[in-house]
């Protein structure tokens, strides 16, 4: 990836929180969307949301949000104009819970929410019928980048690329980051901000399902996984799943042509924990460039414009066609 940060914006914090609140998101208006309810395997339901105008028989473009994102995200919105400039259609499928009205199923989702992924894609694919390009941010990247190594050989028959931007693909490395210090205060602060009363009303919907006392006291991500996350997804805890979820591990198994980008300053995802070449196998493409930030990468003046990523990564997969 060719990026280089603006002078006016050093440093991996700066990049991370400066773009999210102040740069602009989108060339022309924002971004118009419908949107449809889709009844899952389970007796739930997802809510997915399509960027209307795209005309008959354009390829789609598949964008899986971050943790506790939705179309609303900036870089939603980012990817959103990208796809309106190109002529593309886009589908922004919502994790459960994620699209404004809780779900109903006694989970939720998580970073290797591998199934739902490729339950959402196989859909899209089969009514879709043209060219299928996938890419997810932080959290949803590590589940999108789960589902192509899980699939292995036959993820092609449902898409042509995959990439995933700024994902925690060591959940162990990125969660003991995001846990400590500045980040802590600031970040996961932020996360349990939305993510302990969405659970608290879970509890409500299935008591017993959890300790709520015990949640409501937590003030770190290891905590909210260990009661809620882990034990809600199959997993015996919060160090169980951020093993079994993490991507990282198996980037050798995936078959169909990934970009996994990530900034070398990414203050949730440590620089000495993303992988080398040598790790990943011969249809991985790295990209970590040094500035960036997490799902940042401003450019232009003050106080700049979210548009120069989301451009390159889908040239990348248009490449890849």
């Amino acid at each position: 990836m060719q990026y280089r940060a603006p002078r006016w914006l050093p440093g991996g914090h700066a990049q991370t929180i400066w773009p999210a609140l102040f740069s602009r998101q989108h060339a022309g208006p924002p971004p118009d969307w419908t949107r449809e309810r889709w009844a899952t395997p389970d007796g739930d339901f997802i809510d997915v949301d399509f960027l209307a105008g795209a005309p008959a028989g354009a390829p789609l473009f598949v964008l899986f949000h971050g943790l506790e994102g939705d179309r609303t995200s900036h870089s939603s919105v980012a990817f959103a104009s990208i796809a309106r400039e190109r002529g593309w259609a886009m589908a922004l499928p919502h994790f459960r819970g994620c699209s404004g009205e809780l779900n109903l199923a006694p989970r939720a989702y998580h970073s290797g929410d591998f199934e739902e992924v490729g339950w959402i894609l196989q859909r899209l694919r089969e009514r879709h019928g043209a060219p299928l390009l996938a890419a997810g941010v932080s959290l949803g990247g590590n589940a999108l980048l789960r589902w192509a190594e899980e699939a292995g050989s036959t993820a092609s028959h449902t898409a042509h690329a995959v990439c995933s931007v700024c994902s925690p693909i060591d959940l162990a490395a990125a969660g003991a980051a995001i846990d400590r210090g500045f980040n802590k205060q600031v970040y996961a602060r932020r996360f349990l901000r939305t993510m302990v009363p969405k659970a608290l009303r879970k509890l409500q919907q299935h008591p017993g399902l959890f300790d709520g006392d015990r949640l409501r006291r937590a003030t770190t991500i290891y905590e909210f996984d260990n009661l809620f996350t882990a034990p809600l997804h199959g997993f015996k805890g919060t160090d169980d799943y951020w093993a079994r979820a993490a991507a990282k591990p198996h980037l050798h198994r995936i078959r169909i042509p990934a970009l996994v980008l990530n900034a070398r300053n990414d203050p949730f995802v440590p620089g000495d924990s993303l992988p080398h070449t040598a790790e990943v196998g011969s249809y991985v493409t790295l990209w970590q460039p040094g500035h960036g930030g997490h799902v940042g990468f401003p450019a232009g003046r003050l106080p700049g414009h979210l548009l120069t990523m989301p451009r390159q990564v889908c040239d990348w997969l248009w490449r890849q066609r």
